[in-house]
């Protein structure tokens, strides 16, 4: 099948959603309908790619075959897939299948599959280990779980918006990864942060500093991505703290079903918990250097 053959809808088109449909568009793929609980931003991406922006998820599955969702926790993805709401995507979807690349607990992935299965659809995890810069240029790091005759239909798509394509396995798996790798990215962000608050306070040049990490056992990919933006106080936001606190919370749930004791996830946790409660959850992850550096905060 050529590109123009997937119609493909997009519902929630924030930061990444948004990205994804025009990358996409660009590719040309048909992105035929746009959805999204802020009307206007809808309404300015359709205007935009061409697609129709609507303001009911059944029509999203009636304009589109393939439909990606990018909301922002696990309410949110049961609200869209209500068996009891009057407009759900689950509306009309016998056929239909579901990419869903939102970082929710991997139990609702299994419910969600389950109940796409019910009405006819498929549902696959999207799981994206990447920026906002990533969607747009169609390099993301994407992890998939669910069945593998649904991850073979939707390979094209998947293709085009990654650069690194890895099948996990069965529903809920691609989500366990997930949160595992943002929980130790997020523990590595705020060591980060110490670390350089504290050679701050030691009065050493921070460049210098970086460079020396770099060199050895304190390198981590953070460091090339925050630590110039921890010195500078350039926290424009790319994964926000309130999306690592959220995060780290699903990792910290599946551990204590597990029975383990995760003290650093728990404390960097708290750390992001405390920018929401200062006002500044929105900043991104790296804004986590204003609680460690000195005189900030």
């Amino acid at each position: 099948m050529a590109n123009s053959d997937y119609k493909i809808g997009v519902v929630g088109v924030g930061r990444m959603g948004s990205n994804i449909a025009r990358h996409l568009k660009d590719e040309g793929f048909p992105v035929t309908a746009v959805y999204d609980v802020d009307a206007d931003r809808a309404k300015s991406l359709g205007e935009e790619i061409g697609a129709e922006a609507t303001d009911r998820l059944a029509r999203v599955t009636e304009l589109a075959d393939y439909i990606i969702t990018v909301v922002t926790d696990d309410n949110a993805m049961r609200q869209i897939f209500s068996e009891d709401a009057d407009d759900s995507l689950l509306k009309g979807a016998g056929g239909k299948l579901f990419i869903n690349c939102a970082t929710i607990t991997p139990q609702v992935h299994v419910d969600v599959e389950r109940l796409a299965e019910k009405h006819g659809g498929q549902s696959l995890e999207g799981c994206m280990a990447s920026s906002i810069t990533q969607a747009r240029e169609g390099t993301l790091y994407l992890m998939c779980g669910g069945k593998e005759e649904a991850f073979n239909q939707a390979k094209p798509i998947l293709d085009s918006m990654s650069l690194d394509l890895r099948y996990i396995g069965e529903a809920g798996r691609a989500a366990q990864i997930k949160a595992l790798v943002n929980m130790v990215m997020n523990i590595n962000t705020a060591g980060l942060a110490e670390g350089l608050g504290l050679g701050a306070a030691l009065g050493l040049d921070l460049t210098m500093l970086q460079e020396v990490f770099a060199q050895t056992g304190a390198n981590s990919r953070v460091l090339e991505t925050d630590g110039e933006d921890m010195q500078n106080r350039d926290h424009e936001c790319y994964f926000s703290a309130a999306h690592a606190s959220k995060d780290s919370g699903i990792a910290l749930d599946l551990a204590t079903a597990a029975g383990l004791n995760l003290p650093l996830a728990e404390t960097t946790k708290n750390q992001y918990d405390r920018m929401i409660e200062i006002g500044k959850g929105e900043l991104d992850k790296s804004g986590v250097a204003e609680l460690t550096f000195p005189g900030r905060g």
